[in-house]
This record gives structure tokens, sequence and C-alpha cells, in this order.
């Protein structure tokens, strides 16, 4: 499975290069490695790590839509990127069935449908960093410097930055829908894989870069400054006690997931990244190979977890969303305890007609 840019090692088999310079020498050979090994590992861990993901995030944001439907009238800022990230979020979620498929049998569902839910995938992807990093702007002005981006006579203003990101968002898939196609590869056992094929090298480390860049470092440098930024004002605010304290817990629970969920796998892409271009020139082991195919498919698995931590993050964590949660199971609740009262009645006229019928025989 390829996830966000080609994940599978570069390998000089991998493009359909003409070389015309003189003194190339066709014959010259290279190891080409086996990825049984890692092939292995994706059809065991991919199938289970994104069946929880997608029974959890689907739950988990589902309710983070229910609770913002029934507490539209009272919409805050915040609550509006929330409802595009949890959007995001379960668009998705809803692609990783196949990933999991194609991570066991293989991709067998065209390329058509390869480009569509690659270019899917990859929108709802940078839309839900953006939208992060949107909130954390929003809160970083409100509290720091006491001024509202948004206002609620403007709710347009709320609309036409969320479109903006689902534009960009587009707009960064545009190589998906160009370069992803339902392929075979001979290292892989022939396996038929949904999977970037650029012209050449030189295109595949500018779309890695522009992941870095775009997908990572920047979004991250605004979560760590806007956080850090918080945290310092509020040190030195007048709040005190619980409220300073869960506030200044949430925040740090926010960034620190960020973190934790997406800087190993931009990490291990880099070292991926650099390998791929010391080994065009030099001969590489298979066994480097295929540990950071397996690294690869550990740490991006671990980073799309964090689409199921968001709604605890900026939903359950919060005072008010657990409130509304609760409203909202109240009348279940009484209606689940009517029934089971209504139930136990029964069965007690039940039990007490059985024994008077028995009574009366005698």
């Amino acid at each position: 499975m390829v996830l966000v840019l080609d994940v599978s090692n570069f390998n000089w088999s991998d493009y359909n290069y003409t070389y015309d310079e003189p003194g190339y020498d066709d014959s010259c050979c290279r190891e080409v490695c086996d990825q049984t090994s890692s092939m292995a590992f994706d059809s065991i861990f991919i199938p289970i790590l994104y069946s929880v993901a997608v029974v959890v995030g689907l739950l988990g944001n589902g309710l983070v839509l229910v609770v913002l439907w029934q507490k539209k009238r009272s919409w805050s800022v915040t609550d509006t990127f929330v409802l595009h990230l949890s959007v995001a979020d379960i668009l998705l979620l809803l692609t990783m069935p196949l990933w999991a498929v194609e991570a066991v049998n293989g991709w067998n569902f065209g390329s058509g449908l390869c480009k569509l839910t690659g270019a899917l995938f990859q929108v709802n992807f940078y839309c839900g960093i953006f939208l992060l990093a949107c909130i954390s702007l929003d809160r970083y002005m409100s509290i720091v410097h006491a001024v509202q981006m948004y206002s609620r006579k403007k709710p347009w203003v709320i609309q036409l930055s969320c479109m903006t990101v689902w534009f960009l968002s587009l707009l960064l898939s545009v190589p998906d829908w160009i370069y992803l196609q339902a392929s075979s590869d001979s290292r892989r056992g022939g396996k038929t894989e949904c999977t970037h094929w650029y012209p050449s090298n030189t295109w595949r480390i500018f779309f890695r870069c522009l992941y870095h860049a775009v997908g990572f470092f920047i979004p991250a440098k605004v979560l760590l400054v806007c956080y850090t930024r918080i945290l310092l004002r509020l040190q030195r605010g007048s709040q005190r006690g619980a409220q300073k304290q869960r506030a200044m817990r949430v925040i740090l629970a926010l960034v620190v997931a960020f973190f934790i969920c997406w800087t190993p796998y931009n990490l291990v892409l880099i070292v991926d990244t650099l390998h791929t271009n010391q080994s065009i020139n030099s001969s590489s082991s298979c066994y480097t190979n295929t540990a950071l195919d397996i690294a690869i498919t550990a740490t991006s698995t671990l980073g799309y977890l964090h689409c199921c931590m968001n709604p605890v993050l900026y939903a359950f964590v919060g005072v008010k969303f657990r409130r509304h949660l609760l409203e909202m199971a109240r009348p279940i609740s009484s209606r689940l305890k009517g029934r089971v009262s209504t139930v136990s009645r029964r069965s007690s006229v039940w039990s007490e007609s059985v024994d008077t019928s028995n009574t009366s025989a005698f």
C-alpha cells in the first residue's frame, strides 16, 4: 500500500529510463530485493490496525457530528472547524478498507478507483492537518492577543476559510490523479498495487519534499508556536485552579498527540529518501530495504490513527461536549429504564399469575 506518497523503497527497476549517455553499461547488474517479508508484515499489520481505526474513528467522529448537529444554533468558531475536521477524518477513514484489502489480496479495483481513492485519501489528510493549524491559530489570537479572527456576525468568513482549506488540499492531490495507477512489481511477487509511478526520481523527491514541508513541518511549526505561547500566556495570566490546569492539559495533549503520531513517519520517510538517493549510485542491502518498508508501514499507520484521536482531543476532553453528550444520553437512558421497569412488572405479574394458577390447581 502507498500512503501519502510512494512509500515503497526506490529501486532501479521501478523506473523505465532510457540511457543514451556515453559509457553507460546496460549489462551492469544490481541486486533485486525480494519484498516477501515486508509484504507479509503489511498483510497482517495494516488490516488489523485499519480495522480498529475505522471502528473507533467512525464512532468518535460520528458522535461529534451528532452533538454538533444538536447544538447547531449555538456553534462557536471552533465548532465549525471541528465539523469540517470530523468530515475530513470520516472520509479518510472510509478509504481505509480498500487499503486493507490491497495489503492482503492486492489492488483489484482498477486504476480509476486507485486514482479516486488515493486522491480522496490525500485531500482529507491535508485537510485534517490544515484545519488543526486553523484551530490553533484561532485559539492563539483569541487567548494571547485577545483578537477575534472570526465573528459570529460574519459566518461566511469562517466558511470561506474552510473552503480555502479544502481547495488547497484538492490542489495538493493533483499528483495522485496523475501518477497513481494500479500496477504490478516483480519484486513484490507480481502483486497488483495502487502506487505512484513518477517519470523520474527528481519528481519523486520533489513531491516528497513538498509533503514534508506542507504536510508536516509548516503545520507542526504553527502548532508548536501557537500552543507554546498560549501556555506561557496562561502561566502569566490571572487564571488559577482547576480551570487553568485543565486548559494546560488539553493544550499539551493536542501538541504531544500530533508530534507522537506524525514525527516517526516523517523521520523514517526522510531516511528512506536519503537511502534512495544513495542506492542509485551504490548497492543497497535487501535487509535495509525491507527494514525501511516495514518501518514506513508501521509509522504511517500510527500517523493515520491520529484521525481517531481528534474526537477525544478536541471534543471528548472538553467539558461542554461531555455535558451535551450526557444531555443527549439522558432520554435514551430514561427510555431504557422505562422498558426495563415495564418488562420487570410484566415478569412479576406473569410469575404471580402462574403461582396463583398453580395454587388453585391443587
